[in-house]
């Protein structure tokens, strides 16, 4: 069986910009000797463990304008929130950014580590979600300022109000299609249901997570904003779900996090999650993402299942 996993157009080292290359390797003041491209995430662009003369080791990401020209502004937020994170914080130390306009690089300590498994292990899986209670613990309250995350998701959430304004869209599965104007309704009330003081991930999934033999490392950060700490446990449950993980609601229910959160306030967060997945795998790919829309169509599969068993339907 084949499990869905998060792709984007990857280049090597090698084919930066030598300007951009210079810049990296003038701010980690060796050169280069070696760049290994590493799999999964969405940034399209490179992503690689670099080798350098000195024997240290360094990670680096970087993108330009295209294919994607959102993509390096991405990387700018993710610049300013990794470097306002403070050390204990379960994530990669920021050693600089270049941003010539064009191609922004960052530059990290390098993890000695790995992604979880897909499927998922038992035991990787217990390490995940036990570092997601430490990190809501470490981040509460917010220790650098950001977005609540009621403004930073409102041009994302809203899917079934969407839908239901342009009447459905083809894929769209029947039990919601039959029920878009009750769930854009059940949805609007996700930006109160948000409100907290923790500083979110705001994208947890196999692919932003690195094991290493001591910690739980969380990459990726240039979705952080503010919400309730429950918030990074329910978006991480429909990509566990799709990767051969347990059902959303089993892992949800037992966990310190979920069990905690009133229900009142998680119901419109699921189906503003479901709604997102759903609405967003009916467009086109975004340039360089060709796999982005199945990505999203099968976690939309998964939080539309914890959305109905929420409301008692089966």
């Amino acid at each position: 069986m084949s499990y869905h996993q998060a792709r984007g157009q990857r280049i090597p080292w090698e084919a930066l910009p030598a300007s951009v290359r210079d810049a990296v390797e003038t701010g980690l003041g060796t050169k280069v000797v070696g760049a290994t491209t590493q799999p999964g995430g969405m940034s399209p662009g490179v992503a690689a463990r670099l080798e350098l003369a000195d024997g240290n080791r360094a990670f680096v990401k970087a993108v330009g304008s295209e294919p994607n020209p959102y993509s390096p502004g991405m990387h700018r937020r993710e610049a300013e929130v990794a470097a306002a994170l403070p050390a204990e914080a379960p994530a990669p130390r920021l050693l600089f950014a270049h941003d010539d306009g064009n191609w922004v690089a960052l530059v990290f300590e390098d993890v000695e580590g790995h992604q979880p498994a897909v499927p998922w292990r038992p035991d990787e899986l217990e390490r995940v979600l036990a570092a997601l209670t430490d990190l809501a613990e470490a981040l509460t309250p917010a220790p650098v300022a950001a977005p609540t995350a009621a403004d930073y998701l409102a041009e994302l959430f809203g899917g079934w109000s969407q839908l239901a304004q342009q009447g459905g869209a083809e894929g769209v599965d029947p039990w919601a299609t039959a029920r878009l104007d009750e769930l854009a309704r059940l949805e609007a009330g996700w930006a109160e249901a948000s409100i907290g003081e923790t500083l979110l991930h705001a994208d947890v999934r196999s692919d932003n997570v690195l094991l290493t033999e001591e910690r739980v490392v969380f990459v990726d950060w240039p979705h952080a904003c503010l919400g309730a700490a429950w918030l990074d446990l329910a978006g991480f449950l429909p990509s566990l779900a799709m990767q051969g993980g347990p059902r959303p609601w089993e892992v949800f229910e037992a966990h310190p996090l979920g069990r905690n959160a009133p229900r009142e306030r998680v119901l419109p967060l699921i189906a503003a999650f479901a709604g997102f997945f759903v609405q967003r795998s009916t467009l086109p790919p975004p340039p360089g993402l060709a796999t982005l829309r199945e990505f999203q169509r099968a976690q939309g599969v998964e939080a539309l299942a914890w959305l109905r068993r929420s409301l008692g339907e089966s």
